[in-house]
C-alpha cells in the first residue's frame, strides 16, 4: 500500500493517486469534482459536499464522497505530530488520505 504524499496533509494512496491520473487524462471536471470535494474536506470533514457518509464493514472509519452517480471519493482523517521548527512541542496537523476516487467502495 504505497502513499504519495502530495502535500503534508494530502497522501493518495497508490490506487487513488491512478485514478485521480486517470480523470486527468479522460474525464477532467472529474479532476476539479475531487479537487472541490478535498478542499470541502479541509473545512468541514464530516458534513458538506458530495453528501459525505460514514463507512461500515472491513471500511469503517472511512468515509465517502459523491464524485459522480458512479464514483465515490473514500478517504480518511488522522492526526499527526508534525516537527515543528524552533518549538518544543510538535505542532499537530490533520491528514485526508485517499484510498480511491474512482468507482464504488472497494479496497
Amino acid at each position: 500500500m504505497a502513499v504519495r504524499k502530495e502535500r503534508e496533509d494530502l497522501w493518495w494512496m497508490s490506487k487513488a493517486w491512478e485514478d485521480y491520473l486517470y480523470w486527468q487524462e479522460h474525464v477532467p471536471a472529474n479532476v476539479d469534482t475531487v479537487n472541490s470535494l478535498i478542499e470541502n474536506i479541509r473545512r468541514t470533514p464530516w458534513t458538506g459536499l458530495g453528501k459525505p457518509e460514514p463507512l461500515i464493514g472491513d471500511l469503517k472509519g472511512w468515509w465517502s464522497r459523491r464524485i459522480t452517480l458512479e464514483h465515490r471519493l473514500v478517504y480518511r482523517l488522522f492526526d499527526m505530530d508534525k516537527p515543528a521548527k524552533g518549538q518544543a512541542r510538535p505542532q499537530k496537523i490533520t491528514v485526508i488520505q485517499v484510498a480511491q476516487c474512482r468507482y464504488h467502495y472497494t479496497r
